[in-house]
């Protein structure tokens, strides 16, 4: 294999191929934060690979052509035959980082050494090149630690301590999953009292007029938006509000009828059912029912931390309702956050009078951490709370992103500010692009759970925050 090119660099540049093949399968470990999507990356990626780069350097050896084709190599090896498996835009542009990071004439600088990543107690480089033996490469190979750091992939260290956390609550949740369902004839309070009881706190909680209607009568709700309006019809923004208020009926609905059946079920005056059994399990182990998940955002929240941001939703549909659009919004309270956001730009269009088709928008982190500090309401966009920055840190009296403090997984951002924009003037320097999730799931394979892209200023290289997974989230699991 290494002797099937001519070119006296061939060697070099499939050992580069041999390490990315391997950190882009290791990646895998850290979990969403190192892909949105779990990519099956394998020995076929690598073979054809390895010909492309054999095929193009011995063409470059025959013609004498002093300039290697880096940019055919990065395209064929990044984007065709490793990114044809990439589904997700966030993963490519990880690919693509690696790629260039790991490919260029600066790997044969005679100045100043390649690393693929140096100091954190051994240098990854290129092995001595003495007469190109094989067992030079295999000696090399064999020096390296048995035990990588994250920093070998570009992630920061926190990342095996979020990998570790993860193995840990799946294996509490497996056991929790074991335990028997009846226990033995101890003193205390029974299985079935404590679903009871909490059933019945939980229902205690539960905003609802009527079992029929839920929590708000949209008729009433919407004749309110339309007076407020002097008889109009109701904005884009009110829209969206009684699309919430028509997903939150459907969620309260089901939620105080599973309770009510559940309470009957436990004291036998109905039958026990499949799904007022699982509510029933999941109260007593403080799981979300997987039955009222189906009607409420996304979340990996527990039971009494998803309540919270339960009742925090319920309080901030109220403060809509009778004071108007809020002046700061918490986008993790909206069922659909996208469609607030598309309703912010939509109003901004009619006023401007510019084209809805070429009008984005852009953020800007604000220095305010509290909704009281917020000097007034913004009439060409608006400002959001509650985000957290996974991957890196945030510098507030420099208003720009900083490598994460160790043992700090999560940040909550300040207060952003969004301002919708013709896309045409749009021209930003000194920023990066910034994924916005729903969850710490991030993205699945079937492209849900992104919201939109915040713009965080940052004096490094892009490179760093790609490669460390760095994204915003509406929610994290506590």
């Amino acid at each position: 294999m290494l002797d099937e090119c001519p070119h006296p660099v061939f060697k070099s540049c499939l050992f580069v191929l041999t390490f990315l093949h391997a950190v882009v399968q290791e990646r895998r470990k850290y979990g969403k934060i190192g892909w949105n999507v779990n990519y099956d990356f394998n020995e076929s990626d690598f073979i054809i690979s390895r010909r492309l780069i054999s095929l193009y350097l011995t063409k470059a050896w025959e013609e004498q052509d002093e300039m290697l084709p880096w940019g055919s190599l990065k395209y064929l090896i990044g984007d065709a035959m490793y990114g044809g498996r990439v589904s997700d835009n966030m993963d490519r542009r990880v690919l693509v980082t690696y790629l260039e990071e790991y490919m260029g004439d600066f790997l044969f600088d005679d100045c100043q050494s390649f690393f693929f990543s140096k100091g954190e107690g051994f240098d990854y480089t290129f092995p001595e090149d003495k007469e190109g033996l094989i067992e030079n490469y295999q000696n090399y190979v064999e020096s390296m630690p048995l035990v990588n750091s994250p920093a070998v992939f570009g992630l920061h260290p926190n990342a095996e301590i979020g990998y570790y956390r993860a193995s840990t609550t799946g294996m509490w949740e497996d056991l929790i999953s074991l335990q028997p369902r009846t226990g033995g004839s101890g003193e205390g309070a029974s299985r079935e009292d404590i679903i009871g009881a909490t059933a019945k706190e939980i229902l205690g909680k539960v905003p609802i007029l009527k079992l029929d209607i839920g929590s708000y009568d949209l008729m009433i709700v919407r004749a309110k938006l339309m007076q407020k309006n002097g008889g109009g019809v109701p904005t884009p923004c009110q829209v969206v509000l009684l699309q919430e208020l028509e997903r939150w009926n459907k969620l309260v609905i089901r939620m105080a009828d599973s309770l009510i059946m559940l309470q009957k079920a436990l004291v036998g005056e109905i039958g026990m059912s499949d799904n007022l059994d699982a509510i029933g399990e999941s109260l007593f182990n403080g799981f979300l029912p997987a039955f009222w998940a189906k009607l409420a955002p996304s979340t990996e929240k527990k039971l009494g931390s998803w309540m919270r941001h339960f009742q925090g939703r319920h309080d901030q549909y109220e403060d809509w309702i009778a004071n108007g659009e809020p002046k700061c919004i918490w986008m993790s309270g909206l069922h659909i956050s996208e469609s607030y956001l598309t309703a912010l730009v939509q109003t901004t269009c009619r006023r401007k009078n510019w084209p809805l088709d070429k009008s984005v928008f852009f953020t800007v982190v604000t220095q305010y951490t509290e909704v009281k500090e917020i000097p007034e309401f913004l009439e060409d966009g608006t400002y959001v709370r509650g985000l957290w920055l996974e991957g890196a840190g945030w510098d507030s009296e420099k208003s720009v992103l900083k490598r994460q403090d160790p043992k700090i997984l999560v940040t909550e951002l300040p207060i952003l500010k969004v301002i919708p924009i013709e896309g045409s003037k749009l021209k930003l320097q000194g920023t990066f692009r910034t994924p916005v999730y729903v969850t710490q799931s991030r993205r699945n394979a079937a492209g849900f759970g992104m919201v939109f892209e915040a713009d965080l200023a940052s004096h490094d290289h892009s490179s760093l925050w790609v490669l460390q997974g760095v994204a915003l989230c509406l929610n994290v699991d506590t």
